[in-house]
């Protein structure tokens, strides 16, 4: 039997039926990933198997440094063969790890290869691959089309301009790509220069000055309006933990010409400002019925040297162990008490604390939307089998499991739609085990209805792009 065979990871009757009945067939609604859209605009073909598949993944970059590979072959300048024969080198060092499954299901599902990924496999592979690289089937369109992506949601600074989401609306696509409103540099008054020329480019964009707090809103929102305008209903944020100060306009306003005179905020300034400009966003997502996705728990950029010399975004964050759940009331309580409390999608990092921030969301469910506030999936580190298991599990004991939003790709790549097939079968086999042992009736319609709507249909009624 093959590795990667029917019934992968299924461990039992009710997990296979669940899932070949269920699950299996089920589009992909992914809402959140970081796939640039000028690659959908221009319909991306790629010239080689080490394009494709290594280009940007700092998964497979972090484990080939794990296993002695020079930098050379990761992010370096290498020969395309000579990097994806370092990742052969890798894949068997890599047993235990999900990039092992990972791996082996994106050559399955993309290139029909059947093998297992080693050194002595390599050229095999590398000859297949690329002679499938020539089909319209891998090209940015042909893998959306055979995957059954329904929505992409790509993550957009407000000063970009979205022109090749609008190319996208007139490429006829079935699949819906979106841009998400991702706010960031927005926060960074602790960096006066970053900040400074990060607002000096928003300005350019909304085409006048931002000499004020009062400005600096405006164009923000102005842009919100724009992002929804192009199909947009979600915002996202990447944070270490949520920001709550008991501040007011004035104060705020202080901290904003401080940085714009060049002087870096301090801490507490930081907090203040970052929770003012949040609690914004918050208002003008639930004004026009958006989702607000808080990303929090990630520790980056811990290698000075590297980072220094590579940028962000190569392989050397990790999980951070912030105090989340005070100020994640705080802020959250803020909107609430407001009524301006919209759609929110918490995903949490560090295990530890699952059950702490699963308990927080309960507390702000108000009744008007089924799983208004989401324990989102398993994300960046946790997005492996035991960290879903984790994940869901918490969610089950503390919230409704049958309200989930269901699985993302979070990811800068064209071959990471098999995740969605990875989650689901792990999803059924955790299912199917409570069948076996009698923990829940084996009642397939309700059982496997709840799965479907976890692998498709709560992402669709919660989200509403698609409406």
């Amino acid at each position: 039997m093959s590795f990667i065979h029917d019934d992968f990871l299924l461990q039992s009757e009710a997990a296979r039926e669940l899932y070949h009945i269920y699950a299996k067939d089920e589009p992909i609604y992914d809402y959140h990933c970081h796939l640039p859209p000028q690659d959908v605009a221009n319909n991306r073909r790629f010239s080689d198997l080490a394009e494709i598949w290594l280009e940007g993944d700092h998964y497979k970059w972090r484990a080939m440094r794990s296993n002695g590979v020079s930098e050379t072959y990761c992010t370096g300048e290498a020969e395309p063969y000579d990097k994806f024969l370092a990742w052969c080198r890798t894949v068997p060092q890599t047993l235990r790890n999900p990039l092992y499954h990972w791996s082996h299901l994106e050559l399955k599902r993309y290139f029909d290869i059947d093998v297992l990924i080693s050194e002595d496999t390599a050229k095999e592979i590398w000859d297949a691959a690329n002679e499938k690289l020539k089909s319209d089937d891998l090209s940015a369109h042909g893998i959306l089309k055979n995957f059954k992506v329904k929505v992409v949601g790509t993550t957009d600074d407000p000063t970009d301009d979205l022109a090749h989401h609008e190319t996208i609306r007139g490429q006829g696509l079935d699949t819906r790509v979106v841009p998400t409103f991702r706010p960031d540099k927005a926060l960074n008054v602790d960096r006066a220069v970053d900040f400074n020329a990060w607002v000096d480019k928003l300005a350019s964009v909304v085409g006048r000055d931002i000499s004020s707090l009062t400005e600096l809103l405006s164009a923000l929102q102005e842009r919100h309006g724009y992002f929804h305008d192009m199909g947009g209903r979600l915002s996202d944020h990447g944070l270490e933990r949520c920001y709550f100060a008991d501040t007011n306009e004035s104060e705020v306003s202080a901290i904003f010409d401080k940085a714009r005179s060049g002087s870096d905020a301090n801490e507490i300034e930081k907090e203040a400002f970052a929770f003012y400009v949040m609690r914004e966003v918050g208002r003008w997502n639930a004004e026009r019925g958006w989702t607000m996705q808080l990303h929090v728990g990630a520790i980056r950029n811990n290698n000075a040297r590297l980072f220094r010399s590579l940028g962000p975004d190569t392989g050397f964050d990790s999980i951070g162990d912030f105090p989340q759940v005070k100020t994640m009331s705080r802020f959250l309580s803020s909107l609430d008490t407001t009524g301006q409390l919209p759609k929110t999608v918490i995903y949490n990092l560090n295990w530890s604390d699952n059950y702490a921030m699963a308990t927080m969301l309960g507390n702000f469910q108000d009744g008007t939307i089924p799983g208004k506030i989401q324990l989102g999936s398993g994300w960046w580190f946790l997005d492996q089998k035991e960290g879903m298991i984790a994940q869901m599990n918490a969610l089950s004991n503390l919230g409704l499991l049958s309200r989930f939003v269901g699985m993302l790709t979070d990811s800068r790549s064209f071959l990471s739609y098999p995740r969605h097939e990875y989650f689901r079968r792990i999803l059924c086999d955790l299912i199917g085990q409570d069948i076996v042992s009698g923990e829940i009736p084996g009642d397939m319609e309700l059982v496997g209805g709840m799965v479907r709507n976890i692998c498709f249909g709560n992402a669709d009624e919660y989200f509403r792009v698609l409406k």
